[in-house]
């Protein structure tokens, strides 16, 4: 006879050493990676006279990489604080694609871990956690530990650069090159495709002709939004031929 019982939901284990160990385990080569980049955003922040605790509290309430690294740039060339939030705002929308998809894993999960696990999704905690989650056996505490690990090391990397910047010359080792370098590093990452190729010609496009025309700091924005729209319809009349 067939067993006609509903099959119980799988418990998910309790936080231990072991499965802390293993999100540590995933977490080190994003810590690598963070912790020079954060030591260069500390170092231009610095240059562009943020104090020590105001890039403390913009990795603790921000934490988002290419959001920080444009608002020092916005600051640092005297741009308005309408058009920096609007900018950074638009930047890190991706964080709510990215929790969405997410939350299909952490089902049944309380407020409160949601709240501290959302806090520390980034591009590189998203990818590792997503891979791990349909690939094995992932504890929703080792996840958590790749996302609160990546963040401790970000906060310390950004205020150690700080304090050490005041020592290190305008202009030395390149820095003032590290915005514009990790922004081409993720461009080109990101073009995987024809339709990619031509939405970053029309950001470039709409961006340059905007500040031509229009004064102001307005054409990042103008040229994100405008540039992901056209993008967006372009990858649907695409599909459908």
């Amino acid at each position: 006879m067939m067993d006609n019982k509903p099959q119980q939901p799988k418990k998910d284990p309790r936080p231990s050493m072991p499965l802390l160990r293993q999100g540590a385990g995933a977490a080190w080569p994003i810590c690598l990676g963070y912790f020079p980049v954060g030591l260069a955003l500390g170092v231009l922040a610095q240059q562009a006279s943020i104090p020590v605790w105001a890039v403390a509290m913009m990795s603790i309430l921000v934490f988002a990489g290419s959001g920080q690294f444009i608002c020092v740039a916005m600051l640092a060339s005297g741009a308005s604080i309408l058009a920096i939030i609007l900018t950074v705002f638009v930047v890190n929308l991706r964080h709510a694609l990215m929790s969405s998809a997410l939350a299909i894993h952490l089902q049944g999960v309380n407020r409160w871990f949601l709240s501290l696990f959302a806090y520390g999704i980034t591009d590189e905690s998203f990818a590792v956690n997503m891979t791990r989650f349909r690939d094995q056996e992932w504890s929703r505490w080792s996840a958590l530990t790749v996302n609160q690990l990546s963040n401790l090391v970000w906060i310390s990397s950004t205020v150690s650069g700080t304090v050490i910047g005041q020592f290190i010359p305008q202009g030395a080792f390149g820095i003032d090159y590290a915005l514009t370098g990790m922004f081409i590093c993720l461009l080109g990452y990101q073009l995987q495709g024809k339709i990619f190729v031509a939405t970053a010609l029309i950001a470039a496009v709409i961006a340059t002709l905007w500040y031509v025309v229009i004064p102001g700091d307005s054409y990042i924005v103008a040229a994100s939004m405008l540039a992901a729209t056209i993008g967006f319809i372009l990858k649907r009349r695409w599909r459908k031929k």
